[in-house]
């Protein structure tokens, strides 16, 4: 073999791939444990609560004027339209 040169491979430097997504997803950290200082998103006034909402005072007055009394709601059985007729696999013998 006339001019044959060999060629020898150059090592490869190890390719440095980034983390995969589910691994380096990391969670917000927990807010801090006790009560919340926030307005009232109904009067504006400053409320303390555990969680986002009304305050205490709102809170009372909503359940005051749209509270009801449970009550129990009879259903009538279901009778079907007179257009209404059964399939024909059920009518086969």
């Amino acid at each position: 073999m006339l001019g044959a040169v060999a060629v020898t491979p150059s090592p490869t430097p190890p390719v440095d791939f980034p983390p995969e997504p589910w691994r380096a997803a990391t969670l917000p950290p927990e807010p801090a444990p006790g009560d919340l200082e926030f307005p009232c998103p109904r009067c504006g006034r400053d409320a303390t609560a555990e969680t986002y909402g009304p305050c205490p005072t709102c809170r009372d007055q909503m359940r005051a004027a749209m509270a009801g009394e449970a009550r129990d709601v009879v259903e009538e059985d279901y009778v079907p339209k007179m257009n209404v007729t059964p399939n024909a696999v059920a009518l086969k013998d």
